[in-house]
């Protein structure tokens, strides 16, 4: 017989006390169901709402008050919201949106509550058990490493104490006290404040800029990984400390699970053509789920830039084949120290890729790029097929000519992509891109190449007021260009500097229109 699990989150208010009086009359609640008392739906975010399944929950119910009998007002209508977004995030998935439902109470209604709870339960169970399989790291899975073995590695007793990378540092720049050189002696002295280097260690943005500037050759964004690394293995890394409350590092590790069938391609357009016999494979990356989750304040459309991408390899005659149950990448796992459940997701994917006999696997997302070609090898994995990023497959194709541009009236900014400027090298190439659009002007940032600025977050780590400085300050940097059209690479960038654009004192002042390379590389070249 199943046992299963489903995670009941119950108001405090009306529909506890018609919970109360289920008991009360003797009505055995399900075994099935384990009961949380929270102090208002609106409170339970979608990452709590999500966690439950990634810890092995089989459905989630999240019952409240009814409209307009919310003690704390808009409390139902925000549990609304987060209960419509993780039911998109199930479905993409592949998990069905039915093992989630939101539900309200008066505190009369102890009946319509009873009824509401042996329906689900047994929905759940027509549903059959969640294809997650939380699995706890063991050091079978990788034995722990120690903070000398980081150290060693990284040579980072090579530091001069110059400050170079002080002085280059985004975040020491917008103002705030945090100094790669001062991180390292304290981790080297082994005296410092713990709770401090800990913060210090989440605050890095692993842009790389350091690493370029470092006389003495230290891997600064590397050594952050690896520490973190160490850091999750002794004492886990609380998501409290990750922004959006550690949704996205859930979503991935929920990825590890090989039983997972995703269904995220079921909204690609109906002009999109594919070959499912392609030895060309096209990684589209996270960006659905961002769309998901963001939509209600930033409203970001980066999943735009997978069916551009797709329509731009069908220009040149290019039909990809897909992933079926394509996962993340596992960028964000890496980079925010969960190297045990990447190393899961990465061994699944190179698994999968090459169970399909694929020779090239294209991508245009910088992050999946630097994952697959370089981080899995480095990582100790040994792929079968070549990664390629869709700028260098661009570029060759039109290099061949016979495409033209049409006419833009725009003036444009370039913002560079950290993991393609600085760990690719990949600086030039997108340059070249731009520069072939018939746009009105192509004018760079004060910082831009070898001294550009970061969005202002990386892997869902650190994010406070000094990355929204830093977020504001490039924003600024792109109007002071005169341009009226920011184009990205990356669709975090756009999802970083949205956010600071919605800022209640300065929004209308950094107002400015952002489209990925790619979408406007797309709708704008045509055969001569």
């Amino acid at each position: 017989m199943e046992n299963y699990k489903i995670i009941l989150f119950l108001c405090n208010w009306g529909p506890h006390a018609a919970y109360q009086g289920l008991q009360d009359n003797g009505y055995q609640i399900p075994s099935e169901i384990k009961m949380v008392s929270i102090p208002c739906t609106g409170r339970i975010s979608k990452a709590i709402l999500f966690k439950a399944f990634e810890m092995g929950a089989d459905g989630v119910a999240i019952v409240g008050c009814c409209s307009g009998a919310c003690r704390y007002g808009s409390g139902t209508d925000t549990a609304e919201n987060n209960t419509i977004d993780t039911r998109s995030i199930l479905e993409l998935l592949g998990m069905g949106q039915e093992r989630m439902r939101l539900a309200t109470f008066l505190p009369d209604e102890s009946t319509a509550l009873k009824d509401f709870l042996a329906d689900f339960c047994q929905q759940i169970k027509m549903l059959g058990k969640s294809p997650v399989s939380p699995v706890q790291p063991t050091s079978q899975d990788m034995p722990p490493e120690t903070v000398q073995q980081v150290l060693t590695r990284h040579d980072a007793y090579s530091c001069q104490d110059c400050g170079k990378c002080t002085a280059s540092c985004p975040l020491a720049l917008s103002g705030k006290s945090y100094s790669p050189r001062t991180l390292v002696n304290s981790i080297i002295q082994g005296n410092g404040n713990r709770e401090q280097i800990y913060k210090d260690l989440q605050a890095c943005l692993t842009c790389g800029i350091c690493f370029e500037r470092c006389p003495s050759d230290v891997n600064f964004p590397e050594f952050v990984r690896d520490m973190r690394g160490v850091l999750f293995q002794a004492d886990g890394m609380e998501s409290g400390r990750q922004p959006h409350g550690g949704f996205f590092q859930s979503l991935m590790r929920t990825m590890t699970s090989p039983a997972l069938k995703t269904s995220r391609w079921d909204w690609l357009p109906d002009d999109i053509r594919l070959d499912d016999q392609s030895p060309i494979l096209f990684f589209g990356g996270c960006a659905p789920y961002f769309d998901v989750f963001f939509r209600r304040h930033q409203k970001v459309q980066t999943r735009d830039i997978i069916a551009d991408s797709l329509r731009l390899l069908n220009f040149f005659d290019v039909q990809p084949r897909l992933l079926p149950s394509e996962r993340c990448c596992g960028h964000d796992l890496l980079w925010s120290g969960d190297r045990v459940n990447f190393m899961r997701l990465a061994k699944l994917n190179v698994e999968m890729i090459q169970d399909l006999g694929v020779k090239t696997v294209i991508t245009a997302c910088p992050e999946c790029y630097q994952t697959l070609s370089t981080q899995y090898v480095l990582q100790g994995l040994s792929p079968a097929f070549t990664v390629t990023h869709l700028y260098d497959f661009l570029e060759k194709e039109i290099d061949k000519g016979a495409v033209n541009f049409k006419q833009l009236d725009r003036k444009i900014t370039y913002q560079d992509a950290c993991r393609l400027n600085r760990m690719e090298n990949v600086r030039e190439l997108p340059r070249k891109l731009v520069r072939r659009l018939s746009v009105k002007n192509f004018s760079e940032m004060k910082d831009a190449g070898q001294s550009a600025l970061c969005c202002g977050n990386c892997a869902w780590t650190g994010c406070d007021a000094h990355s929204k400085a830093l977020q504001v300050k490039r924003i600024r940097q792109a109007k002071e260009t005169g341009s009226d059209l920011m184009v990205t690479s990356c669709p975090k960038c756009q999802i970083h500097l949205r956010c600071a654009m919605e800022d209640p004192f300065l929004g209308e002042e950094l107002k400015m229109e952002m489209v990925d390379l790619t979408t406007l590389i797309a709708k704008t070249i045509y055969y001569d």
